[in-house]
């Protein structure tokens, strides 16, 4: 194979790549061979080869031509730019997936012409406690050195449960160690009434709670129902669920008004402890005025509660009339 001169590298091979016949043809070629179209419109070219390996794979049949010719014939005569793939398919399908939304947008605007509180909770990412790399960078004047691996034990690990109340712009994080379960969701929850909640909403005689389909508040869980009855019992309201379609958990409003920016107050930081996590989430704040509360757990959260048999014998959950399986009420009335 022949090297380019160095008066080539400089941009003598732009000149002389121009001129060249079938080169055009080549690129298209090699570009063909590593093509991944886009499965929803087959005009779509998608490629991964970079301009260095096409152009060496031209040098080989003949041509003479460098990386920087290719990549400026990839977008200026093919119209190809360099981008990643954008995260906004469904991974699954719901029959009544629009309904679904339309119902929680109306049911939202009810609340909140009452002046009634909506909620939005959901898990964060589990985190690590101890010496262990975090992704982002940080100004300092040295190396922060942490462990060379991410294998923690379960006394290491995080779980940050979330409550987000959509009309005021607050939040509370529950901090635990543990399982993620429908205890935590229920005692972060009455946390967040204990600190947040009850100031606005003390006349409010109910409230909505918008989640996902899965994870410790999933819709299935009786056991989740059942803490919710105990809740709504303890809080003397009764709590309506809605609860987003499979596949749509990014849309509940916790994710994207609160949890990406939690996440940008602790990238980098190294947790050595949850008291460090704790004061780190609490200074997460917006353009928006977004207040932030942390609490850390008193109890370890542990997996295997059951619904009771008196429970499913009784079930006094209220369903919804649309879609009973997604909306659903904990009535205030001990059981």
């Amino acid at each position: 194979m022949r090297r380019l001169a160095a008066s080539e590298k400089k941009g003598g091979c732009k000149k002389a790549s121009v001129a060249q016949p079938g080169l055009r043809e080549a690129v298209e070629e090699a570009v063909a061979d590593r093509t991944a179209g886009s499965p929803v419109d087959e005009r779509i070219r998608w490629t991964n080869r970079s301009a260095a390996e096409i152009a060496t794979e031209a040098v080989a049949q003949g041509f003479s031509v460098c990386a920087d010719t290719v990549r400026r014939m990839l977008t200026d005569e093919l119209g190809l730019r360099r981008r990643q793939a954008v995260k906004d398919e469904a991974g699954s399908t719901f029959p009544d997936r629009d309904a679904q939304f339309q119902h929680i947008a109306r049911r939202r605007a009810w609340y909140e012409r009452c002046g009634w509180p909506v909620i939005s909770i959901d898990t964060k990412k589990k985190e690590l406690l101890g010496e262990f790399f975090r992704a982002g960078r940080a100004y300092t004047d040295g190396v922060l050195h942490v462990a060379d691996h991410d294998f923690a034990s379960s006394d290491e690990r995080l779980v940050p449960y979330g409550v987000f109340d959509t009309v005021w712009n607050e939040a509370l994080l529950l901090l635990a160690r543990g399982a993620d379960t429908s205890q935590l969701a229920s005692d972060a929850i009455w946390r967040w009434w204990q600190r947040l909640g009850r100031q606005y909403y003390e006349h409010a005689p109910r409230l909505l709670v918008l989640c996902d389909c899965g994870g410790s508040n999933g819709y299935r869980h009786h056991r989740f129902k059942e803490d919710l009855c105990e809740l709504a019992t303890r809080l003397g309201r009764d709590i309506e669920v809605a609860h987003y379609p499979p596949g749509c958990s990014k849309y509940n409003p916790i994710e994207h008004r609160l949890f990406c920016h939690v996440t940008r107050s602790m990238q980098s930081a190294v947790l050595r402890t949850i008291e460090v996590a704790r004061d780190l989430i609490a200074r997460t704040t917006t353009a928006n005025d977004l207040h932030v509360v942390a609490h850390i757990a008193r109890r370890t959260y542990i997996k295997g509660r059951r619904a009771t048999d008196e429970f499913l014998d009784q079930m006094p959950i209220v369903y919804n009339k649309f879609l009973p399986q997604l909306n659903y009420t904990a009535p205030a009335w001990s059981w």
